[in-house]
């Protein structure tokens, strides 16, 4: 995405701020077509996630998911108008919260908010910046116009501490954890270096970060899931109760279950998860490449 075209997508998500929530959806539906028509290289990445994830999924129901998928994102793009510009108390009733106690309460610090790569991701991060402060790592886009325009709606209430991904210290989490803010923390991407461990992610093996586990371990974090759920109002973000009896007996069985509890949220909103990552893009040696 060059600049100019970035500066129409601000600009077109700033007026969608002002459209009811049935227009919204009306111009994601066409947008986010005309997304699923032309932009292939993130078609082709879905389909081959889902032709390993799911190998009994024909290519029609497939074609179909990835299809919804780009309708919500576009959706979810365009409901960054209302996000970003809206104010603490549209935000709250744009985004519902169920379970908002496990994230209040004091005894639940220090605290890990696991957030997987769902289309509501950001939804989810709103709200719960309208109620406190918190830590956060982000990756930086490759376009900057796009990046400090991120960048300004994911701060704009409770001063979140920002951590960019690239280069990242992870000291400065440990350090904001120690203080009191709870960290939201994407779990689900290929950083694709030597801090990974393969475990399955739905039966293929997927380099995954195992931090969850280590800063359980560490710093007697508590872990809950945070997962922002798109519906027909708005977004509903979904905070279950600390897990029991985390951390396990080895960091990997951790990482293990970790993903099972991601796959647990893919089954109910198939067509909600990101399925454009490139999960897979690290391999286990000798495995076959996933991706053109």
């Amino acid at each position: 995405m060059n600049a100019a075209i970035a500066r129409f997508w601000v600009a077109l998500i700033h007026r969608a701020a002002r459209w009811s929530t049935r227009t919204r959806q009306r111009v994601a539906a066409v947008v986010g077509t005309l997304a699923w028509l032309v932009v292939l290289r993130r078609r082709r990445i879905a389909d081959a996630n889902l032709r390993a994830c799911f190998p009994h999924m024909s290519a029609r129901e497939r074609h179909a998911l990835i299809r919804r998928l780009f309708r919500r994102m576009a959706r979810g793009a365009l409901d960054y108008g209302l996000l970003w510009n809206g104010s603490r108390e549209d935000v709250h009733k744009f985004v519902r919260i169920e379970g908002l106690e496990h994230l209040l309460r004091e005894d639940n610090r220090p605290l890990i908010m696991l957030a997987p790569h769902f289309v509501g991701l950001d939804a989810g991060g709103s709200r719960i910046a309208t109620e406190m402060k918190a830590v956060t790592i982000y990756a930086r886009q490759s376009n900057p116009v796009w990046d400090r325009w991120l960048q300004f709606g994911r701060a704009r209430f409770n001063e979140p501490v920002l951590i960019a991904r690239r280069g990242a210290d992870l000291r400065g989490v440990l350090r904001a954890m120690r203080a009191g803010l709870p960290f939201y923390y994407l779990p689900d991407m290929d950083s694709g270096d030597g801090n990974s461990i393969f475990v399955p992610f739905f039966g293929v093996a997927a380099a995954t970060l195992p931090m969850v586990s280590r800063l359980a371990r560490s710093i007697d974090a508590k872990v809950v899931m945070t997962v922002t759920e798109q519906t027909a109002e708005g977004y509903v973000l979904h905070v279950e109760p600390p897990w029991t009896d985390f951390p396990g007996v080895s960091v990997e069985q951790d990482t293990v279950r970790m993903n099972r509890e991601i796959e647990r949220w893919v089954l109910r909103m198939p067509d909600q998860y990101l399925w454009t990552h490139r999960r897979f893009k690290s391999r286990p040696v000798g495995a076959p490449r996933l991706y053109e």
